[in-house]
């Protein structure tokens, strides 16, 4: 599949004690839609610190580094604390500001935007007015189909912000945490929270997941749903970015709803079952995983 996929957002290292892992939704969307032969690039910012040096060679080890990625000389590049609980569900702790924080506009970013058939952005990089008005921008000059990750990261975000950026979108993907922070009704059903989120924001495709349970997904006026796999979780960082990137890529190649969360819930549970989200795919492994 080439498509050209404009992700913007966030990159970082996740540090797991004395151990780091490249990280950030953003980039870990934008490497597995690279691992699936999708045609992307990714926009971001990393500072000129040794940190950032690192980065930059992890960017190029997996082809992704490109002239997106700028280089910010006064803020450092991010470093985010991962807290894992008993069952490898992660918190993180954040720094403020970081070199993705102050991502400006640039005229070879524009000009990626408005060739691009999708543009993915969430709403962590945008908790700095630079960024975020780099990125409004970018998404008012541009045909593509929008995709928002909401990924909610306390208290990283305002709820004008993450209105603003449903309203622009054409994909809406979260999880079932985040869809019961936007939509305040406790006596409702998840189908009902969608039929809610849809009618308020007028996306094309809401997507939410659930963990070990899988997805469900709204889309063309039906409702899909897949129950997940079941795997050893060893962590899961990045488990639901590598799901959307098997989202974004199914949609972008017509492929039937059903057969895109099959394979989007594999790929997620893979990735859980590994350490950090940007594990590379063992060949065969997605179609061993969703043939279950």
């Amino acid at each position: 599949m080439k498509k050209n996929i404009l992700c913007f957002g966030e990159v970082l290292w996740d540090t797991f004690g004395e151990e780091k892992v490249a990280g950030g939704a953003t980039m870990n969307v934008a490497f597995h839609l690279n691992q699936q032969g999708a045609g992307v690039a990714f926009a971001s910012s990393v500072g000129t610190d040794s940190s950032g040096n690192d980065l930059v060679n992890f960017l190029k080890d997996n082809g992704l580094f490109n002239e997106l990625i700028q280089r910010d000389e006064t803020l450092p590049t991010c470093e985010v604390t991962v807290q894992l609980d008993a069952q490898g569900h992660a918190t993180y702790v954040i720094p403020q500001p970081v070199s993705w924080d102050n991502i400006k506009p640039k005229a070879n970013l524009s000009r990626c935007a408005k060739e691009a058939t999708a543009i993915v952005f969430g709403s962590l990089v945008c908790r700095g007015t630079t960024t975020r008005n780099t990125l409004l921008n970018l998404l008012n000059d541009t045909k593509a189909l929008k995709i928002f990750d909401v990924n909610l990261r306390a208290p990283h975000y305002t709820s004008q912000t993450i209105e603003t950026l449903a309203a622009r979108a054409d994909v809406v993907k979260m999880n079932e945490e985040e869809i019961d922070l936007l939509i305040n009704n406790k006596k409702s059903d998840l189908k009902d929270k969608i039929n809610e989120f849809r009618q308020k924001y007028h996306a094309q495709t809401i997507c939410v997941t659930r963990g070990a349970d899988g997805a469900m997904v709204w889309h063309d006026h039906e409702f899909y749903e897949h129950p997940g796999f079941k795997v050893s979780v060893a962590d899961t960082v990045g488990a639901g970015d590598s799901f959307l990137a098997t989202f974004i890529a199914g949609l972008l190649n017509k492929l039937p709803i059903p057969q895109i969360l099959e394979r989007a819930c594999a790929v997620g549970a893979y990735v859980a079952s590994k350490r950090g989200a940007t594990p590379r795919y063992v060949d065969g492994i997605v179609d061993l995983i969703a043939a279950r």
